[in-house]
């Protein structure tokens, strides 16, 4: 299943979707006058420390007014979460589901990228936590997930930058290039807000949501074992499983809400391992 791909590749890329569960917006903090670091933290219930750690700060004394803070999620490494897939038989609400497997009915819509709205039909296949409670559940496949550690959004801004072949074709017209040099390993591109994100090769949409710090992401998985990932998208054209071709609109560009520019977050991996995306091929 494209999800179970899905989930396998995050952990590669530093949890890049967080076990398959889109995460919320951005949650962005502007500094005003007489705010420190310790009372920002505060008000968002996170330590000074990961506050610090989040946005590259090194000197909490040195706080400017008017920057734009990202501020972290918490997230729970403690212990292991498994997931396993549902068939829907006749009779079945998302609310029965949810209620039989022991969580709101929030989380379960969460889970699998559904609106308050969505419509479940018998046959559909759907994400559920592993539970005791299983009465009724038609399970076809599990898998064993340990909690990842998020990466460190605020390092996936340090940028290299370097001299691109121009004659490259790319997901977006470039404005400038630059390598990140952080947790994540892949280029930002600057492009033109609501232009559109071209797909490079012919290849399966293996995810397409949003992720928190890089907006809308579309992982499309292509013949000789390459992921490509787009990330920084404001809305999507694609959805999972979807067959995309070269030069096929994946979604349209949007701001980077901590550089405040249409950038485009490229990274291309082979077999689990980051290749450099002037490098990657190009149908």
């Amino acid at each position: 299943m494209y999800y179970l791909k899905a989930i396998a590749f995050s952990f590669t890329i530093t949890a890049f979707l967080s076990s398959g569960t889109l995460a919320a917006e951005d949650l962005v903090h502007v500094v005003e006058k007489g705010e420190t670091v310790y009372a920002i933290s505060r008000s968002y219930s996170v330590t000074p420390e990961e506050l610090m750690r989040f946005n590259n700060i090194t000197d909490a004394s040195r706080l400017q007014v008017g920057i734009r803070l990202m501020i972290p999620a918490s997230v729970s490494t403690s212990s292991p979460q498994a997931f396993a897939e549902y068939r829907v038989v006749k009779n079945d609400t998302l609310y029965g589901i949810a209620r039989t497997h022991g969580i709101n009915i929030q989380t379960l819509l969460d889970l699998n990228g559904f609106s308050k709205s969505h419509v479940i039909k018998i046959g559909d296949r759907i994400k559920v936590p592993v539970s005791e409670n299983r009465t009724g559940a038609v399970l076809t496949e599990t898998v064993q997930i340990a909690a990842p550690v998020m990466p460190v959004i605020g390092s996936a801004r340090q940028l290299s930058s370097t001299t691109v072949d121009p004659s490259l074709r790319w997901p977006v017209k470039p404005q400038e290039i630059s390598y990140m040099t952080g947790k994540l390993f892949g280029v930002i591109v600057q492009g033109e807000r609501s232009e559109s994100v071209k797909n490079m090769v012919q290849g399966t949409v293996l995810s397409a949501g949003p992720y928190r710090g890089f907006g809308r992401v579309v992982i499309v998985e292509a013949s000789g074992g390459y992921l490509y990932v787009y990330g920084g998208c404001e809305s999507l054209s694609v959805k999972e499983g979807d067959r995309v071709g070269p030069g096929e609109e994946l979604g349209k560009l949007g701001i980077d809400m901590l550089m405040e520019k249409p950038n485009l977050f490229f990274m291309v991996y082979r077999g689990n391992s980051p290749i450099d995306p002037a490098k990657a091929p190009r149908a």
